[in-house]
């Protein structure tokens, strides 16, 4: 392996050091430079493009060049008529300046050759087939050979840094709301453009008075074959295991016309390939916006999802996989637009995983802790959203959409503690929510815009937990807390938990346009939310009956019966301005709160005021280099169950009982971000600096039981500060064939803790560096070699721990003989602390696929998966009151067979 990656280097070196240098200056006829002309070199020997290039803003352009060729070398720009010239090589490099003349008669260029980029405003266009290489079989794999276009480590895609919120194909929303779908699930034989739309407004009427420089879209342009036909692909597969029948089935469907689209993907697989993860559905937006996100309230409905063990790199014991998921859309007429997605998964996952806790502080008492546990989990995720949007002319726009969500999860864990012993656990909960949002846009004229924007969520969640200690005698204490009967043979108890969330999100909008460079904007918005959380602990005798104790502490208070009602009406003026390359808008917001919860007849109301300000500073440098400084003020409610005096079973070992005295935290944040891309040398330049300072912070105090890892949590408003600091930057060059990248995440935290009513600061550093080099060459083997260094730094009172994880890697994709197609992936894990490594571990992947030729229609494919049969892999993570390394063991070596077909 290191021979191979080491010719390949050899061999990326010697094509570059096999090339020259073609730089020079384009101007119009007075001599003026000019940015974004498009430079293309046509090998008048084999009649094809060799290079390309943009000039920058100085004009300037550069073409790496074979030794002894001749060239065409054509100059092209909006309204000016296409320049050429002849240039011969040598040896040396060679300056050549070019002067283009005005023809008013063109509107715009056409050249004989495709420029692999072009730009049009704020819109980047890659042509896909000049940077495809033949092993693209996903637009995943297109997007990644783009300059400036990466892939993050959860599979979102992202553009100078910023993560593309919306995927399109030929204007059409694909699954609103995620773009791995998309990725993962186009073919990459059916795109031929892929358009960048930065600064890109889902309203186009608010374009002009509303800050959409982060927001960046794709759009994906379909070769002429692949419009008003179905295309797409359908795999099926199979193979062995030690332990059972291999299988896999994976439609793919897509059709495109002007008038509708139809897209259909279904996943059926135990291969470990997870096409939709937990993680996946809990995030996923379905391109719902919160109307107040800018407004400075901030309120948590919370999150009364199962406690799950997360699956890591979509690694685990044993996974199976059904999903399935169609989007449609249809114009019916120019004025009316109607389109949904329906998505279904289904996931049975087993894990284990063994892991070691040290707690907070040793001379507290807490013991360490050593567990094991081995998990079955399955999830039946469903969701569905229907939308419409009906814009008669520019000047009216009124949309109207309806997500649903319903899940059926369940977690059944064998446990073992070393300070408990033998627990088991059962989990389950069916949770429904409705979301819906109606938002009309008005523009009475070209200096008066209306906007409003009402969102409604209707949420109802019924998690269920059930654990049943075997050794009794380690949870006698916590038993006698509860008032639990000790005459039965085990400890078996259960809580019952219903919260229903109800609220409406609403704001009205006025924009005055001052003049082209300033205008106002009056906000009057309110958020309304009502909450109901009921819950209740018994116990299951061994008769079968259930039994209701009493407890003997938290004044024998066991269930809750709350309702939770908040409310914010609030008024914001923000006020931009344009001066020079800077933008600015300062504003604030005036909030009027009214936040009480009412539980066991008695009442207690929160109503304040309070005026909190922000403002933007936008330094536009260039068209594609620019400094923004954010600064806002935040007012952060929480979620009823904090409010909830009753006891309530967090885990077998963590008891919690809330306070309805809790008042808000306020936090400030400050955020300085630096992005540019150059598309004259393709360098692409991102950092970003984050700051928060919270305070009033609700903080848990925990009392654990003496020598046990047993504790009864309580909220409170802090009155200390906790602070939070985060560096991320990237950069990305591409020389020649070669892309090289570089970045770092850095992420410090400073936070009060408290337990057994001692005070302590916890602070956590962790660091994150990747270093990568890939080729892009049409013919030879290509490599993306990276490498990947984290150390995970914690300091928790008097108890420090510090891990490193080191992760080499390799990816190698080669054409061979035209037909054959070569994957392979390898990585090395080396997990350690500071008295040396714990564990070092090593994946291969590979796969040989083949196809007589690119319009084939049938692909034969042999795909092995962890190839040296690893068991388990490791890593760290840091609670308020521990710190824990956890190995966790994985599916063995897979073998499969696959048959593709195109259509």
């Amino acid at each position: 392996m290191k021979l191979k990656i080491t010719l390949l280097l050899l061999l990326a070196t010697s094509s570059l050091f096999a090339q020259i240098k073609l730089e020079g200056v384009v101007r119009d006829s007075i001599g003026k430079p000019l940015e974004l002309a498009n430079v293309v070199a046509v090998n008048q020997e084999t009649k094809a493009l060799d290079s390309y290039g943009i000039t920058n803003s100085d004009g300037r352009y550069k073409l790496s060049l074979k030794k002894n060729t001749a060239y065409k070398i054509q100059v092209s720009y909006i309204g000016m008529k296409t320049g050429e010239v002849l240039v011969e090589t040598k040896d040396e490099a060679i300056t050549k300046n070019i002067t283009l003349q005005y023809d008013n008669t063109l509107d715009e260029v056409e050249l004989v050759y495709e420029m692999p980029v072009t730009i049009k405003g704020d819109t980047i266009v890659y042509n896909a087939d000049s940077f495809n290489r033949g092993t693209e079989r996903k637009l995943e794999d297109v997007l990644e050979n783009l300059p400036g276009v990466e892939i993050n480590d959860d599979g979102e895609v992202e553009v100078e840094g910023k993560v593309v919120s919306k995927v399109m194909v030929e204007g059409k929303d694909f699954f609103d709301g995620d773009s791995k779908l998309a990725t993962k699930n186009i073919p990459s034989n059916a795109v031929d453009k892929v358009e960048v739309l930065k600064n890109y407004a889902d309203v186009g009427q608010l374009s002009g008075v509303t800050n959409n420089q982060d927001n960046i879209a794709l759009n994906i342009k379909l070769k002429e074959g692949k419009k008003n036909f179905w295309f797409g692909n359908i795999t099926g597969g199979g193979g062995a295991s030690d332990k059972n029948e291999l299988y896999l089935f994976q439609p793919k469907l897509f059709y495109y016309s002007p008038e509708y689209s139809i897209n259909v993907i279904t996943d059926l697989n135990n291969l470990g390939e997870i096409a939709f993860t937990r993680r996946d559905y809990f995030n996923f937006t379905g391109g719902f916006r919160n109307p107040s996100r800018q407004s400075g309230t901030n309120i948590n409905l919370g999150s009364n999802n199962l406690g799950f063990l997360t699956v890591q790199n979509n690694r685990a014991k044993d996974i199976t996989t059904k999903f399935g998921a169609a989007n449609f859309s249809w114009s019916p007429n120019k004025a009316l637009d109607l389109s949904g997605f329906a998505i279904f998964s289904n996931n049975r996952t087993e894990l284990q995983e063994s892991r070691e806790v040290q707690y907070t502080n040793p001379d507290l008492g807490v013991p360490d802790e050593s567990t094991e546990s081995n998990t079955m989990q399955r999830s039946d995720l469903g969701m569905l959203k229907l939308s419409a949007k009906y814009k008669p002319n520019t000047n009216n726009q009124l949309d109207y959409d309806i997500l649903g969500r319903v899940s059926k999860e369940s977690q059944d864990q064998g446990f073992f503690s070393s300070v408990i012993g033998d627990v088991d656990q059962l989990e389950k909960t069916s949770p429904y929510s409705i979301n819906q949002n109606l938002n009309y846009y008005y523009t009475l004229n070209e200096t008066n815009i209306f906007a409003l924007e009402v969102q409604h969520l209707l949420q109802d969640e019924d998690p269920f937990y059930n654990a049943i200690l075997e050794d009794k005698s380690n949870y006698d204490d916590t038993a006698s807390n509860l008032g639990l009967d000790g005459a039965q043979l085990d400890y078996n108890i259960a809580q019952d938990k219903r919260v229903k969330s109800n609220q409406i999100d609403a704001k009205l909008d006025y924009w005055n346009v001052l003049s082209s460079k300033s205008d106002i904007n009056f906000t009057l918005g309110t958020i309304m939310s009502s909450q109901q959380f009921n819950s209740n602990i018994f116990q299951f005798l061994n008769d079968g009956s259930r039994f209701n104790p009493t407890p003997t502490i938290n004044d024998g208070i066991d269930t809750n019966d709350i309702t939770y009602n908040f409310s914010d009406v609030y008024l914001g003026v923000h006020y931009r301005l344009k001066s020079g390359i800077f933008t600015f808008t300062p504003g604030f917001s005036a909030h009027a709160y009214s936040a009480k919860n009412t539980q066991f007849n008695n009442r207690v109301t929160d109503n304040f005021f309070r005026l909190l300000p922000d403002f933007n500073v936008r330094m536009q440098l260039k068209k594609s280099e620019q400094i923004i400084l954010n600064y806002g003020m935040r007012t952060q409610f929480t979620d009823v169950s904090k409010f909830a005096s009753g006891l309530v079973l967090n885990n077998y070992n963590a008891l919690f009982s809330g306070n309805p005295h809790l008042e808000s935290a306020l936090s400030h944040n400050i955020n300085l971000s630096y992005y540019s891309f150059n598309m004259f040398n393709y360098t692409n330049v991102f950092a970003n600096i984050n700051y928060n300072k919270s305070v009033d912070n609700i903080r848990n105090t925990s009392i654990f039981e003496p020598g046990s890892v047993i504790r009864v949590s309580s909220p409170f408003n802090s009155g200390f500060s906790d602070e939070s600091l985060s560096v991320n930057g990237r950069f990305e060059r591409t020389f020649g064939k070669i892309k090289a990248n570089l970045r770092s995440n850095l992420n410090y935290s400073k936070y009060n803790q408290f337990v057994q009513n001692e005070r302590s600061i916890n602070e956590s550093f962790s660091q994150t560096y990747r270093v990568g080099l890939r080729t892009n060459f049409r013919k030879a083997p290509n490599i993306d070699v990276r490498y990947r260094y984290s150390i995970q730094d914690n300091n928790q009172g008097a108890n420090n721990t510090k891990f490193f994880t080191k992760t080499p890697s390799v990816e190698i994709d080669a054409l061979i003989l035209k037909s054959f197609t070569f994957r392979a992936d390898y990585s090395y894990n080396n997990f350690s602390d500071a008295s040396g490594t714990i564990n070092s571990y090593e994946f291969l992947n590979a796969s040989l696929s083949y196809r007589k030729n690119k319009d084939a229609k049938f692909e034969y494919e042999i795909k092995a998966t962890n190839l040296f049969d690893t068991k388990s892999q490791n890593n760290s993570s840091a609670s308020n009151v521990s710190v824990s390394a956890t190995e966790y063991y994985i599916q063995p070596l897979f073998l499969s067979f696959r048959l593709r077909y195109e259509l």
